[in-house]
């Protein structure tokens, strides 16, 4: 018997929790591992402090909530207005690196200081290129964009920020994500511009190639140094092959379920740097093949995650920016994966929100913040 009550129908709308726990558990996950991997590193650099790497990436994940806050609450179309002041403004950043702000560390000058604070000018390029290229589609006829004109005009920008990036940072890995993220993106928003892509990426390669060997005539560059260890690392196992060959020993001595947490025996001065760049080999001596796929089953539940919200968006710029950061951070995992297990050749790229780097960390919480703030529009009709 009907009970005469009427149904209400109201709209709510979504928040992705999985997402942000998700990120939460990456997040406290990359703090643990830092203190264990730079913990030995930081007591003999720093009179015995062996939480200084700790506290300096602390201090940027307590910034970074507040980023994270923000960029969640504010309606993410308010920062479309700032993606031509925003371009200016990551252009003079990437400028000031030449200047005597430019700060030199580990034999790269990619930094610039201002007293004790630091800021990666490439992580202010990959965001603003995200939000550059969501703004252009969103505005761009979907008939223009399938033009050779069209693909021209949304990648022109992206690739010239990732040639001064390789150029005047020597940051080849950061140009590769810069690009990467546009193509992306484009692809995402249409996929009969992809015989015009492939075109113009071969003039800019091809290019790209032939300023290179003209520079490196004498084949003894840096580079092509990197591309030989790469090829067979053991050929020189005491200077440019030697931290590719000590991150394949930590691999390789984890076996399924690792030594333990703190009880890798590679961060103890055998792997340069290791809270860095190669903290994955760290992962996997430590916690096994069993902590490694761990983590990538999180990445790959955060890709998804930004996969579904993209899908479910209410507007196309929305969708754009999710693209944008989906691309962003599938694109670094498999970098730095690759160049840990010796897959591809050492381009210096970190683990996101596992990786010591505290400018990296914030502008990655800033990403996920337009993720959630996009999923926190979605709405779905809830009958009670």
């Amino acid at each position: 018997m009907a009970s005469g009550r009427k149904r209400k129908v109201k709209n709510q709308n979504f928040f992705d929790y999985t997402l942000l726990f998700v990120v939460i558990f990456l997040i406290l996950f990359g703090l643990v591992m830092i203190y264990s991997t730079s913990s030995y590193e930081a007591a003999s650099d720093f009179d015995g402090d062996s939480t200084y790497y700790l506290r300096k990436q602390l201090f940027a994940t307590i910034l970074g909530v507040f980023v994270l806050a923000a960029t969640t609450f504010i309606d993410y179309h308010f920062w479309e207005r700032f993606a031509v002041p925003g371009l200016l403004v990551a252009f003079v950043l990437v400028i000031l690196v030449l200047t005597p702000l430019g700060i030199t560390a580990n034999g790269a000058r990619r930094w610039i200081g201002i007293g004790p604070l630091s800021l990666q000018p490439a992580e202010v390029v990959k965001i603003e290129i995200i939000l550059f290229c969501a703004t252009l589609i969103n505005k761009m006829n979907k008939k223009w964009i399938s033009t050779i004109k069209g693909v021209a005009t949304i990648l022109a920008v992206p690739v010239i920020f990732a040639l001064m990036l390789w150029q005047i940072t020597d940051n080849l890995s950061s140009a590769i994500i810069v690009a990467g993220i546009a193509v992306v993106m484009l692809f995402v928003a249409d996929s009969d511009y992809l015989k015009y892509i492939v075109m113009f990426l071969l003039v800019i390669a091809a290019a790209a190639i032939i300023i290179y060997v003209a520079t490196h005539a004498d084949g003894g560059s840096f580079r092509m140094t990197r591309i030989k260890t790469w090829l067979d690392p053991e050929s020189d196992p005491s200077d440019t092959g030697f931290q590719t060959l000590q991150a394949l020993y930590a691999i390789g001595s984890g076996g399924i379920f690792g030594k333990g947490l703190g009880a890798s025996m590679q961060k103890l001065g055998f792997l340069p740097e290791a809270q860095n760049d190669m903290i994955f080999s760290i992962i996997c001596e430590e916690l096994g093949l069993f902590g490694a796929l761990a983590v990538i089953l999180l990445f790959v539940l955060l890709i998804w995650r930004c996969m579904v919200i993209a899908n479910n968006a209410q507007d196309l710029f929305g969708a754009m920016l999710v693209v944008g950061v989906m691309a962003h951070f599938a694109i670094q995992v498999i970098l730095n994966i690759a160049v840990v297990t010796n897959t591809m050749p050492n381009t210096g790229i970190s683990l996101p929100f596992i990786s010591y780097g505290g400018t990296s960390e914030m502008f990655l919480m800033a990403e996920i913040g337009l993720v959630l703030n996009v999923s926190r529009q979605i709405r779905f009709r809830d009958t009670m």
